[in-house]
Protein backbone atom coordinates (compact mmCIF):
# COMPACT_ATOMS: atom_id res chain seq x y z
CA UNK A 1 0.00 0.00 0.00
CA UNK A 2 1.60 3.53 -1.05
CA UNK A 3 1.59 6.51 0.82
CA UNK A 4 -1.91 8.27 -0.62
CA UNK A 5 -4.10 4.95 -0.11
CA UNK A 6 -2.29 4.16 3.16
CA UNK A 7 -3.77 7.72 4.40
CA UNK A 8 -7.49 7.37 2.38
CA UNK A 9 -7.86 3.97 4.09
CA UNK A 10 -8.19 5.68 7.49
CA UNK A 11 -9.44 9.15 6.50
CA UNK A 12 -12.73 8.25 6.00
CA UNK A 13 -13.14 5.90 9.00
CA UNK A 14 -11.43 8.75 11.47
CA UNK A 15 -13.43 11.53 10.16
CA UNK A 16 -16.74 9.82 10.95
CA UNK A 17 -15.53 8.51 14.56
CA UNK A 18 -14.05 12.43 15.07
CA UNK A 19 -16.97 14.22 14.21
CA UNK A 20 -19.95 11.41 14.13
CA UNK A 21 -21.74 9.56 11.47
CA UNK A 22 -23.80 12.65 10.37
CA UNK A 23 -21.16 14.74 10.01
CA UNK A 24 -19.14 12.17 7.66
CA UNK A 25 -22.55 11.43 5.71
CA UNK A 26 -22.66 15.42 5.17
CA UNK A 27 -19.34 16.31 4.06
CA UNK A 28 -17.17 13.41 3.45
CA UNK A 29 -18.23 13.22 -0.24
CA UNK A 30 -17.11 17.16 -0.43
CA UNK A 31 -13.99 17.88 -2.52
CA UNK A 32 -11.38 19.42 -0.38
CA UNK A 33 -11.51 22.37 -2.19
CA UNK A 34 -15.17 22.74 -1.52
CA UNK A 35 -14.66 21.34 2.07
CA UNK A 36 -12.37 24.05 3.07
CA UNK A 37 -15.22 26.57 2.98
CA UNK A 38 -17.66 25.32 4.93
CA UNK A 39 -16.99 27.21 8.25
CA UNK A 40 -19.70 24.69 10.34
CA UNK A 41 -17.24 21.85 9.54
CA UNK A 42 -14.07 23.42 10.64
CA UNK A 43 -16.09 24.79 13.47
CA UNK A 44 -16.87 20.95 15.02
CA UNK A 45 -12.81 20.68 14.24
CA UNK A 46 -12.09 23.96 16.12
CA UNK A 47 -13.99 21.99 18.99
CA UNK A 48 -11.17 19.76 19.43
CA UNK A 49 -8.58 22.25 20.94
CA UNK A 50 -8.60 24.69 23.90
CA UNK A 51 -8.32 27.95 22.73
CA UNK A 52 -7.41 31.13 24.84
CA UNK A 53 -9.60 34.05 24.94
CA UNK A 54 -6.88 36.42 25.73
CA UNK A 55 -6.03 36.25 21.79
CA UNK A 56 -6.51 35.21 18.91
CA UNK A 57 -3.48 32.98 18.09
CA UNK A 58 -1.83 33.60 14.67
CA UNK A 59 1.25 32.11 15.53
CA UNK A 60 1.56 28.64 14.84
CA UNK A 61 4.32 28.24 13.07
CA UNK A 62 6.55 28.20 15.57
CA UNK A 63 4.62 25.43 17.55
CA UNK A 64 1.10 24.71 16.51
CA UNK A 65 -0.90 22.95 19.78
CA UNK A 66 -1.80 19.63 20.30
CA UNK A 67 -5.42 18.91 19.90
CA UNK A 68 -7.75 17.65 22.70
CA UNK A 69 -7.77 14.13 22.26
CA UNK A 70 -3.87 14.12 21.38
CA UNK A 71 -2.65 15.93 24.79
CA UNK A 72 -4.91 13.83 26.90
CA UNK A 73 -3.55 10.96 25.50
CA UNK A 74 0.03 12.11 25.67
CA UNK A 75 -0.69 12.42 29.45
CA UNK A 76 -1.80 8.83 29.88
CA UNK A 77 1.49 8.06 28.60
CA UNK A 78 3.37 10.03 30.44
CA UNK A 79 1.34 8.62 33.30
CA UNK A 80 1.98 4.77 31.97
CA UNK A 81 5.53 5.17 31.67
CA UNK A 82 5.93 6.65 35.02
CA UNK A 83 3.97 4.42 36.10
CA UNK A 84 6.38 1.74 34.65
CA UNK A 85 9.57 2.85 34.79
CA UNK A 86 12.57 0.98 33.94
CA UNK A 87 10.46 -2.09 33.30
CA UNK A 88 8.99 -0.18 30.57
CA UNK A 89 12.34 1.26 28.91
CA UNK A 90 13.84 -1.80 29.38
CA UNK A 91 11.59 -4.03 27.92
CA UNK A 92 9.32 -1.95 25.38
CA UNK A 93 10.53 1.44 24.38
CA UNK A 94 12.57 0.24 21.51
CA UNK A 95 10.05 -2.07 19.36
CA UNK A 96 7.28 1.00 20.12
CA UNK A 97 9.58 3.81 19.22
CA UNK A 98 10.32 1.39 16.10
CA UNK A 99 6.16 0.99 15.57
CA UNK A 100 6.09 4.77 15.29
CA UNK A 101 8.90 5.30 12.73
CA UNK A 102 7.18 2.22 10.39
CA UNK A 103 4.35 4.67 10.47
CA UNK A 104 5.93 8.08 10.08
CA UNK A 105 7.92 6.21 7.16
CA UNK A 106 4.82 5.66 5.74
CA UNK A 107 3.29 8.98 5.83
CA UNK A 108 6.60 10.21 4.80
CA UNK A 109 6.68 7.76 1.62
CA UNK A 110 10.34 6.73 2.78
CA UNK A 111 11.74 3.25 3.94
CA UNK A 112 12.10 2.60 7.56
CA UNK A 113 15.29 2.41 7.61
CA UNK A 114 15.99 5.44 6.23
CA UNK A 115 14.36 7.63 8.88
CA UNK A 116 14.87 8.08 12.54
CA UNK A 117 12.79 10.00 15.47
CA UNK A 118 14.32 13.17 16.68
CA UNK A 119 13.93 16.48 19.01
CA UNK A 120 13.22 18.55 16.01
CA UNK A 121 14.32 19.96 12.61
CA UNK A 122 17.13 21.61 13.75
CA UNK A 123 18.53 18.36 15.58
CA UNK A 124 18.14 16.55 12.57
CA UNK A 125 19.45 18.65 9.66
CA UNK A 126 22.24 19.91 12.30
CA UNK A 127 23.00 16.26 12.90
CA UNK A 128 23.73 15.84 8.89
CA UNK A 129 25.80 19.28 8.46
CA UNK A 130 28.23 18.04 11.23
CA UNK A 131 27.85 14.92 9.75
CA UNK A 132 30.09 15.60 7.01
CA UNK A 133 33.69 14.79 6.55
CA UNK A 134 34.25 18.73 5.54
CA UNK A 135 37.76 19.38 4.08
CA UNK A 136 38.98 23.27 3.60
CA UNK A 137 38.02 24.87 0.66
CA UNK A 138 34.47 23.07 0.21
CA UNK A 139 31.30 24.92 -0.95
CA UNK A 140 27.94 24.60 0.76
CA UNK A 141 24.88 26.30 -0.65
CA UNK A 142 22.02 28.51 1.24
CA UNK A 143 19.83 31.19 1.56
CA UNK A 144 19.54 34.09 3.62
CA UNK A 145 16.35 33.14 4.47
CA UNK A 146 16.85 29.51 5.98
CA UNK A 147 16.54 29.15 9.72
CA UNK A 148 19.02 30.65 11.77
CA UNK A 149 19.89 27.94 13.58
CA UNK A 150 20.94 25.86 10.33
CA UNK A 151 23.04 28.64 9.24
CA UNK A 152 24.54 28.87 12.39
CA UNK A 153 25.38 25.37 12.31
CA UNK A 154 27.29 26.22 8.56
CA UNK A 155 29.16 28.85 10.06
CA UNK A 156 30.58 26.93 12.90
CA UNK A 157 31.96 24.47 10.05
CA UNK A 158 33.37 27.11 8.49
CA UNK A 159 35.24 28.15 11.34
CA UNK A 160 35.95 24.73 12.74
CA UNK A 161 37.17 22.99 9.12
CA UNK A 162 37.45 26.04 6.60
CA UNK A 163 34.93 25.07 4.33
CA UNK A 164 33.12 28.52 2.17
CA UNK A 165 29.27 29.11 2.55
CA UNK A 166 27.74 30.67 -0.11
CA UNK A 167 24.81 32.32 0.35
CA UNK A 168 22.34 33.18 -2.09
CA UNK A 169 18.50 35.64 -1.48
CA UNK A 170 15.54 33.96 -2.24
CA UNK A 171 12.97 36.60 -4.39
CA UNK A 172 9.79 37.52 -2.51
CA UNK A 173 7.93 37.07 -5.64
CA UNK A 174 9.27 34.40 -8.16
CA UNK A 175 8.08 34.80 -11.45
CA UNK A 176 8.90 30.59 -12.53
CA UNK A 177 10.74 27.92 -10.69
CA UNK A 178 12.96 28.83 -13.23
CA UNK A 179 13.93 31.91 -11.33
CA UNK A 180 14.61 29.57 -8.63
CA UNK A 181 16.43 26.96 -9.73
CA UNK A 182 18.82 28.86 -11.81
CA UNK A 183 19.40 31.54 -8.32
CA UNK A 184 20.68 28.10 -6.87
CA UNK A 185 22.46 26.65 -10.03
CA UNK A 186 24.30 30.17 -10.58
CA UNK A 187 26.01 29.47 -6.89
CA UNK A 188 27.36 26.14 -7.63
CA UNK A 189 31.39 25.72 -8.55
CA UNK A 190 33.18 22.37 -8.54
CA UNK A 191 34.00 22.78 -4.96
CA UNK A 192 30.50 22.52 -4.02
CA UNK A 193 29.64 18.98 -1.65
CA UNK A 194 26.40 20.23 -0.35
CA UNK A 195 23.43 22.33 -0.92
CA UNK A 196 20.55 23.42 0.93
CA UNK A 197 17.20 24.57 0.59
CA UNK A 198 13.53 25.04 2.42
CA UNK A 199 10.47 23.27 0.99
CA UNK A 200 8.46 26.21 2.81
CA UNK A 201 10.13 29.13 3.86
CA UNK A 202 9.59 29.47 7.45
CA UNK A 203 9.69 33.50 7.55
CA UNK A 204 7.51 34.57 4.28
CA UNK A 205 5.78 31.21 3.50
CA UNK A 206 7.16 30.57 -0.15
CA UNK A 207 7.43 26.66 -1.55
CA UNK A 208 10.33 26.31 -3.28
CA UNK A 209 10.58 23.82 -6.21
CA UNK A 210 12.48 21.68 -4.17
CA UNK A 211 12.89 18.48 -6.99
CA UNK A 212 13.44 20.84 -9.25
CA UNK A 213 16.89 22.38 -7.98
CA UNK A 214 17.28 18.35 -6.44
CA UNK A 215 17.20 17.28 -9.94
CA UNK A 216 19.32 20.15 -11.04
CA UNK A 217 21.94 19.47 -8.40
CA UNK A 218 22.57 16.40 -8.34
CA UNK A 219 23.41 16.92 -12.54
CA UNK A 220 26.75 18.33 -10.78
CA UNK A 221 27.72 16.38 -8.50
CA UNK A 222 26.26 18.02 -4.97
CA UNK A 223 23.92 16.47 -2.46
CA UNK A 224 20.84 18.59 -1.42
CA UNK A 225 19.35 18.72 2.20
CA UNK A 226 15.86 19.96 2.89
CA UNK A 227 14.33 21.98 5.99
CA UNK A 228 10.50 20.56 5.84
CA UNK A 229 10.15 22.03 9.18
CA UNK A 230 6.95 23.64 8.36
CA UNK A 231 5.78 20.90 5.28
CA UNK A 232 5.43 17.54 6.94
CA UNK A 233 2.08 17.30 8.30
CA UNK A 234 1.20 20.34 5.88
CA UNK A 235 0.81 19.77 2.39
CA UNK A 236 0.46 16.85 0.65
CA UNK A 237 3.54 15.15 -0.55
CA UNK A 238 5.77 12.02 -0.19
CA UNK A 239 9.70 12.30 0.59
CA UNK A 240 9.98 10.80 -2.57
CA UNK A 241 8.86 13.18 -4.54
CA UNK A 242 11.70 15.42 -3.81
CA UNK A 243 14.86 13.27 -5.07
CA UNK A 244 16.48 15.09 -1.99
CA UNK A 245 18.69 13.37 -0.45
CA UNK A 246 18.55 14.57 3.50
CA UNK A 247 15.16 15.69 5.01
CA UNK A 248 14.41 17.05 8.34
CA UNK A 249 10.94 18.25 9.97
CA UNK A 250 9.34 18.72 13.11
CA UNK A 251 6.21 16.87 14.08
CA UNK A 252 5.61 19.38 16.83
CA UNK A 253 4.92 22.24 14.25
CA UNK A 254 1.86 21.01 11.66
CA UNK A 255 1.47 17.25 12.73
CA UNK A 256 0.61 18.58 16.14
CA UNK A 257 2.77 16.52 18.15
CA UNK A 258 3.79 16.61 21.39
CA UNK A 259 7.03 19.20 21.97
CA UNK A 260 10.78 17.84 20.93
CA UNK A 261 9.52 15.38 18.32
CA UNK A 262 11.26 15.16 14.57
CA UNK A 263 11.97 13.67 11.57
CA UNK A 264 15.23 12.63 10.02
CA UNK A 265 15.71 10.76 6.52
CA UNK A 266 18.98 10.04 5.04
CA UNK A 267 18.83 8.23 1.98
CA UNK A 268 20.24 4.59 2.27
CA UNK A 269 23.31 4.94 0.23
CA UNK A 270 24.59 8.24 2.33
CA UNK A 271 24.33 6.83 5.87
CA UNK A 272 27.63 5.10 6.31
CA UNK A 273 29.53 8.31 5.41
CA UNK A 274 28.38 10.48 7.77
CA UNK A 275 30.01 10.46 10.63
CA UNK A 276 27.00 10.50 14.29
CA UNK A 277 27.67 13.23 16.47
CA UNK A 278 27.59 10.84 19.77
CA UNK A 279 29.10 7.53 19.27
CA UNK A 280 27.39 4.50 19.57
CA UNK A 281 29.27 1.00 18.86
CA UNK A 282 26.31 -1.08 18.98
CA UNK A 283 25.06 -0.05 15.47
CA UNK A 284 26.51 -0.75 11.86
CA UNK A 285 28.22 2.35 10.22
CA UNK A 286 25.40 1.99 7.74
CA UNK A 287 22.20 1.13 10.32
CA UNK A 288 20.65 5.00 10.47
CA UNK A 289 20.07 4.47 13.90
CA UNK A 290 23.97 5.36 14.65
CA UNK A 291 22.62 9.36 14.12
CA UNK A 292 19.60 8.71 16.82
CA UNK A 293 21.71 7.92 20.43
CA UNK A 294 19.51 9.89 22.68
CA UNK A 295 20.36 8.13 25.96
CA UNK A 296 17.47 8.11 28.45
CA UNK A 297 15.07 10.39 26.81
CA UNK A 298 11.14 11.15 27.76
CA UNK A 299 9.89 8.39 25.72
CA UNK A 300 6.29 9.35 26.30
CA UNK A 301 6.64 12.10 23.73
CA UNK A 302 7.20 9.56 20.79
CA UNK A 303 3.92 7.52 22.10
CA UNK A 304 2.54 10.91 21.57
CA UNK A 305 3.11 11.02 18.15
CA UNK A 306 0.99 7.77 16.99
CA UNK A 307 -2.02 9.58 18.59
CA UNK A 308 -0.76 12.69 16.50
CA UNK A 309 -1.05 10.69 13.53
CA UNK A 310 -4.47 9.09 14.12
CA UNK A 311 -5.74 12.50 14.43
CA UNK A 312 -3.83 13.96 11.44
CA UNK A 313 -5.26 10.91 9.49
CA UNK A 314 -8.57 11.25 10.86
CA UNK A 315 -8.98 15.05 9.12
CA UNK A 316 -6.84 13.83 5.73
CA UNK A 317 -3.79 15.75 4.12
CA UNK A 318 -5.99 16.65 1.24
CA UNK A 319 -8.27 18.44 3.40
CA UNK A 320 -6.14 19.77 5.65
CA UNK A 321 -3.72 21.52 3.19
CA UNK A 322 -6.97 22.72 1.47
CA UNK A 323 -8.33 24.18 4.28
CA UNK A 324 -5.26 25.84 5.19
CA UNK A 325 -4.62 27.61 1.79
CA UNK A 326 -8.49 28.75 2.01
CA UNK A 327 -7.73 30.57 5.54
CA UNK A 328 -4.77 32.13 3.92
CA UNK A 329 -5.63 33.20 0.78
CA UNK A 330 -9.20 34.46 2.27
CA UNK A 331 -6.89 37.09 4.62
CA UNK A 332 -4.64 37.54 2.66
CA UNK A 333 -6.47 38.62 -0.65
CA UNK A 334 -8.42 41.13 0.91
CA UNK A 335 -4.97 43.04 2.01
CA UNK A 336 -3.19 42.33 -1.15
CA UNK A 337 -2.79 45.45 -3.06
CA UNK A 338 -4.34 47.79 -1.11
CA UNK A 339 -2.39 51.44 -0.41
CA UNK A 340 0.07 50.86 2.43
CA UNK A 341 -0.30 47.43 3.07
CA UNK A 342 2.76 45.02 1.59
CA UNK A 343 2.92 41.46 1.56
CA UNK A 344 6.09 39.73 2.10
CA UNK A 345 4.51 36.13 0.16
CA UNK A 346 4.35 35.15 -3.24
CA UNK A 347 1.31 36.09 -5.91
CA UNK A 348 0.80 32.99 -7.34
CA UNK A 349 -1.51 30.79 -5.17
CA UNK A 350 0.94 27.79 -5.33
CA UNK A 351 3.73 29.06 -4.06
CA UNK A 352 1.83 29.35 -0.51
CA UNK A 353 -0.09 27.89 2.10
CA UNK A 354 -1.25 28.33 5.89
CA UNK A 355 1.87 31.09 6.01
CA UNK A 356 1.73 34.62 4.66
CA UNK A 357 3.89 37.38 5.82
CA UNK A 358 2.54 41.21 6.03
CA UNK A 359 3.68 44.56 6.56
CA UNK A 360 2.27 48.18 7.05
CA UNK A 361 3.58 51.17 6.01
CA UNK A 362 6.67 52.20 7.69
CA UNK A 363 6.05 50.18 10.73
CA UNK A 364 8.59 48.63 12.15
CA UNK A 365 8.10 44.74 12.54
CA UNK A 366 8.42 44.78 16.37
CA UNK A 367 6.03 47.47 16.49
CA UNK A 368 3.10 45.75 14.12
CA UNK A 369 3.50 42.50 16.29
CA UNK A 370 2.95 44.55 19.42
CA UNK A 371 0.19 46.98 17.94
CA UNK A 372 -1.81 43.96 17.01
CA UNK A 373 -1.52 42.07 20.19
CA UNK A 374 -2.33 45.53 22.45
CA UNK A 375 -4.72 46.39 20.33
CA UNK A 376 -6.59 43.63 18.67
CA UNK A 377 -5.32 41.10 20.80
CA UNK A 378 -4.21 39.23 17.89
CA UNK A 379 -0.76 37.26 18.43
CA UNK A 380 1.85 37.21 15.70
CA UNK A 381 5.46 37.24 15.37
CA UNK A 382 7.51 39.62 14.45
CA UNK A 383 10.08 39.19 11.15
CA UNK A 384 12.94 41.18 10.15
CA UNK A 385 15.84 39.33 8.49
CA UNK A 386 16.71 39.00 5.03
CA UNK A 387 14.23 40.78 3.05
CA UNK A 388 11.28 39.97 4.73
CA UNK A 389 10.21 42.71 6.86
CA UNK A 390 6.49 42.29 8.32
CA UNK A 391 4.66 40.21 10.90
CA UNK A 392 4.05 36.39 9.84
CA UNK A 393 0.30 35.14 10.04
CA UNK A 394 0.04 31.51 10.67
CA UNK A 395 -3.73 30.37 10.79
CA UNK A 396 -4.34 27.27 11.70
CA UNK A 397 -7.43 24.45 11.26
CA UNK A 398 -9.07 25.72 14.00
CA UNK A 399 -8.55 29.42 13.07
CA UNK A 400 -12.08 30.63 12.02
CA UNK A 401 -13.07 33.58 9.53
CA UNK A 402 -13.95 35.46 12.03
CA UNK A 403 -10.94 35.52 13.57
CA UNK A 404 -9.02 36.49 9.98
CA UNK A 405 -11.20 39.33 9.81
CA UNK A 406 -10.29 40.88 13.14
CA UNK A 407 -7.05 40.96 11.33
CA UNK A 408 -7.92 41.81 8.08
CA UNK A 409 -9.59 45.57 9.60
CA UNK A 410 -6.75 45.68 11.85
CA UNK A 411 -4.24 45.60 9.56
CA UNK A 412 -6.31 47.84 7.26
CA UNK A 413 -7.18 50.57 9.62
CA UNK A 414 -3.44 50.39 10.62
CA UNK A 415 -3.03 50.82 7.09
CA UNK A 416 -4.82 54.09 6.82
CA UNK A 417 -3.92 55.71 9.72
Amino acid sequence: MNKREFVQSLGGASLGLMFGEGALARFAGLPPAVLARQDDFWATLRKQYRLTPDYINLENGYYSMQSQPVLEAFIGHVRETNYEASHYLRTRQYDDKLAVRKRLAQMAGCSPDELIITRNTTESLDTVIAGFDWKAGDEAIMAAQDYGAMLDMFTLQARRYGIVNRVVSLPLDPKSDDEIVQLYANAITPKTRLLMICQMVNISGQILPVAKVCDMAHQKGVQVMVDGAHAFGHIDFAISDLHCDYYGASLHKWLGAPLGAGILHVRQDHIATLWPIYGDMSVPADDIRKLNHTGTHPVHTDLGINNAIDFHLGIGIERKEARLRFLQRYWSDQVRGVPGIRLNTPTDPKRSCAIANVAVGAIPSPDLAKVLLEKYRIWTVAIDTANVHGVRITPHLFTSTADLDTLVRAVKTLAGS
